[in-house]
């Protein structure tokens, strides 16, 4: 039997051993199933396993090794993709009711980049209905838990992945980002993952469909290291010409950053952007995780970005573009939609050409507002959330401390990842620390367009100085 501890074990590490033979891909790929099997249970992190597709994969994974063959850079490493990411000839629901038997034909671009690593794909993840809500909460089952308390969300909309990751149920993850739904549940289950600048990742579904506009959704990687997410986001970077807003231009070398000296980074350090509320546990822990950089030899200023409720700047974005994609659920006589769908489709059916026209204009600001911070720094630090987990379906008021948030039901713990989707930046959450009831708590990091390699330096240099993986969940 293969040593358990292996579920836990950095996934580039597990790609070595598969590729020196002293692990096989069946073996590590029969881990995760077992404890799937076992634990999945309490979290209900998978939507959909692939098991037979898995083990045919892994075997054939490990068949190469035997021959000698040349392999990819996650060559037989188990891995799990998001519902919200077509996947051929394996159903794909996108977290809603309406599609629970759904079959694609073909991959989304993501996914075509997952197979080409030589990842091994367990299962789909789950995830809210089409992604609209920081919790994980569908109509196709049990809400998605933290693994370490189970009472809790495990964020979203990557709330599946979040929560398979950190429990050792796969070794990474893809996820997806329209207003933090990868930071959200990094923060919230105690892992980290990127947003990658808007267009790194092909957003390509799979599905030949007329061109609308993407200006907030990324697809990026979730990991317990930052080394394995820097490897999956090498892997599934690219420019992709099904995907209108697709970057086309060289995929930089992230590799290169994890040992590169952070002394002299400039930092700016904002506890609200100016406008939000923040939990005191949340501010004081990443308020300490800051010093750290100090402590690194960063130069480290009270600065940021100062911005005027940019809530409803983003949500005419998010939910202009899920009523041009799905709209016609509204009219579907089975009522399949969440409420909170149902609250974003109306939403999105009611903006107009001028709303549009109003928000680009806004975001415009925004941007501008964030370009003059880094004309002096190179990263801007924040806490990820206002909050810690909260228990299920019992979501925080709109007001925290005594601040506005937002002005939608569920949406007042995202106050710093939003804006970050709207200029379409890269950031990152890493953890940082855990609150009285032993809820992790996640630091921000947002860097310069394109400019991921900082992201990742910084991300390294804070591993090194205070590493996060060495303790265990309540359900792993």
């Amino acid at each position: 039997m293969v040593d358990e501890k292996l579920a836990f074990a950095p996934s580039h590490e597990v790609a070595g051993l598969i590729a020196a033979r002293e692990v096989s891909s069946v073996e590590m790929t029969e881990l995760y199933f077992e404890r799937i099997g076992r634990l999945d249970s309490q979290l209900n992190s998978y939507l959909t396993l692939m098991r037979d597709e898995a083990m045919g994969t892994a075997r054939a994974a490990d068949e190469a090794v035997a021959r000698g063959g040349s392999l990819g850079p996650l060559h037989g490493v188990p891995i799990s993709v998001k519902d919200m990411q077509n996947t051929s000839g394996t159903v794909t629901t996108l977290g809603c009711l309406a599609y629970k038997d759904r079959v694609p034909d073909a991959d989304a671009g993501v996914i075509e980049k997952v197979r080409q690593s030589g990842a091994v794909i367990l299962g789909k993840t789950n995830t809210p209905e089409f992604g609209l809500l920081g919790a994980t909460e569908n109509r196709l089952g049990d809400d998605c838990r933290n693994p370490w308390n189970t009472e809790r969300t495990s964020g979203g909309s990557s709330g599946g992945a979040g929560a398979a990751v950190v429990a050792g149920l796969c070794s990474l993850a893809t996820g997806g980002d329209g207003g933090g739904s990868i930071r959200i549940p990094a923060s919230f289950c105690g892992t980290y993952g990127i947003k990658p600048t808007q267009g790194r990742v092909s957003s390509f579904t799979g599905i030949a469909s007329p061109p609308i506009v993407n200006i907030t959704s990324q697809q990026g990687p979730m990991s317990r290291t930052v080394k394995d997410s820097v490897i999956l986001l090498q892997a599934l970077a690219g420019h992709d010409p099904r995907d209108v807003g697709s970057l086309n231009e060289p995929v930089p070398d992230f590799m290169a950053a994890l040992d590169r000296d952070v002394r002299g980074m400039r930092i700016a350090w904002s506890p609200d952007y100016g406008y939000a509320g923040v939990d005191p546990q949340v501010a004081e822990a990443c308020a300490n995780a800051v010093k750290v950089f100090e402590e690194m030899g960063c130069i480290v200023e009270d600065a940021g970005p100062v911005l005027e409720s940019p809530f409803e700047t983003w949500w005419v974005f998010f939910a202009s573009n899920i009523f041009a994609t799905q709209g016609h659920l509204l009219d579907d006589a089975s009522d399949p939609l969440t409420w909170y769908g149902r609250m974003a489709f109306e939403d999105g059916a009611k903006f107009t050409a001028a709303d549009f026209a109003r928000a680009l204009g806004e975001r415009d600001q925004m941007v501008n507002q964030f370009n003059s911070v880094f004309s002096s720094y190179d990263l801007i630090i924040s806490p990820t959330m206002a909050t810690t987990a909260f228990t299920v379906r019992e979501y925080p008021p709109e007001v925290i401390n005594g601040q506005q948030n937002a002005n939608r039901k569920g949406w007042s713990t995202v106050p710093f990842t939003h804006p970050i989707n709207t200029i379409g930046h890269p950031a990152a959450s890493l953890p940082c620390g855990f609150d009285s009831d032993g809820l992790p708590i996640g630091l921000h990091l947002v860097g310069r367009k394109r400019d991921e390699a900082t992201v990742f330096a910084a991300s390294a240099a804070f591993e090194r100085a205070r590493p996060w993986d060495d303790t265990r969940p309540t359900v792993s």
